[in-house]
């Protein structure tokens, strides 16, 4: 009679333990923490004050949103450079619908609004995925494409905050027990987005597909359903973004949004979310949306100057793909290395 001893089975909560201290996550929440620690301890009204702590959990709310869609593309390998121009072209199209709409409801202008970015997100999807031309390229060229609408719809007209209605801009200054309703919303959209990525099998399919689309559809998957459904998805998300735009700031032309797209490009990498797609999360991409817009906040508080601003978020972003690359090839020695053993 043969004994069969089995390996002690790990405590659930000391698993997750591990995997929380493992996570990519996790060092971009502790950068975070760390540049609110140094800014509070420079200027304490930083954080504690009511000003403060409104502006650091405000601030990043709509980039969140647009970080968001833009790490679901990503993940599948591609990229949206034209979530800046769309937010912009939203947000002047909340305002227009108050103006000739007298009485519109919210809820119609928010529908509204997140149905036109996701029409737009469509047309960025079918051009990729129909005409096999890399994202880079096509959304480029949408980017401009988008901003070139804007600017002719707008002109030079400007939609102040008289014209729309004071219960809409509330959403974008109001707050329930201290938290902003602009981030309560952002909170929702993330924990849907995060939930969706991680249990279901479309979400799984995005990340298959970015591993490695070819093996994705000689395996059977979707991939042209999923890359559209991720452009709409980004789409739809930068149109929400916009709407909450007009609402925060009041003040909308034909501008508004101009360099989000790489905010957003650069919140995603920063997270975690590998350029060349397969890897990363959407809580990622929002923590760091988070990490660039505080430490856009902290960096003057610091004394630094505004062109080392610029340099060292450019060298979070560089070190950022440097380290998913390193990884990524840690992780295929990895894989070679077990192959040759079990051959062995």
């Amino acid at each position: 009679m043969t004994t069969t001893l089995t390996p002690p089975r790990t405590h659930p909560l000391r698993r997750g333990l591990t995997s929380f201290v493992r996570a990519r996550e996790t060092s971009i929440l502790l950068a975070l923490i760390l540049v609110i620690v140094a800014a509070t301890a420079v200027n304490p009204n930083f954080i504690f004050s009511s000003d403060g702590w409104r502006d650091l959990l405000l601030t990043p709310s709509i980039l969140i949103l647009v970080a968001i869609g833009q790490a679901i593309v990503i993940i599948t390998r591609s990229v949206d450079l034209s979530v800046g121009s769309v937010l912009g072209l939203t947000a002047y199209l909340t305002g227009r619908l108050f103006i000739d709409i007298p009485g519109i409801p919210i809820v119609a202008v928010f529908l509204a609004g997140i149905v036109f970015g996701g029409l737009l997100g469509l047309i960025n999807g079918a051009l990729v995925a129909f005409a096999r031309v890399p994202a880079l390229v096509i959304t480029l060229g949408t980017l401009y494409a988008y901003r070139g609408i804007n600017v002719l719809w707008a002109g030079s007209d400007r939609i102040n905050a008289s014209d729309m209605p004071k219960d809409f801009l509330a959403l974008g200054t109001g707050s329930l027990l201290g938290i902003p309703l602009l981030t309560i919303i952002a909170l929702v959209v993330l924990a849907a987005a995060g939930w969706y990525m991680r249990n279901t099998r479309g979400g799984r399919e995005f990340y298959a597909i970015g591993s490695e689309p070819a093996a994705a559809e000689l395996y059977g998957l979707k991939v042209t359903r999923r890359i559209l459904i991720a452009f709409v998805a980004c789409g739809a998300l930068a149109g929400l973004a916009g709407v909450l735009y007009a609402a925060r700031y009041g003040t909308i032309n034909s501008q508004a949004g101009s360099g989000f797209e790489l905010d957003a490009v650069g919140a995603a990498v920063i997270g975690g979310v590998a350029i060349f797609g397969g890897s990363g999360t959407v809580w990622g991409a929002a923590l760091g949306a988070a990490l660039l817009l505080t430490i856009n906040r902290a960096l003057p508080i610091l004394g630094v100057p505004d062109f080392w601003q610029r340099a060292v978020v450019g060298a979070l972003i560089i070190g950022a793909i440097v380290l998913d690359r390193i990884l990524a090839l840690r992780q295929t020695r990895k894989l070679l290395e077990e192959r040759d053993d079990t051959h062995e």
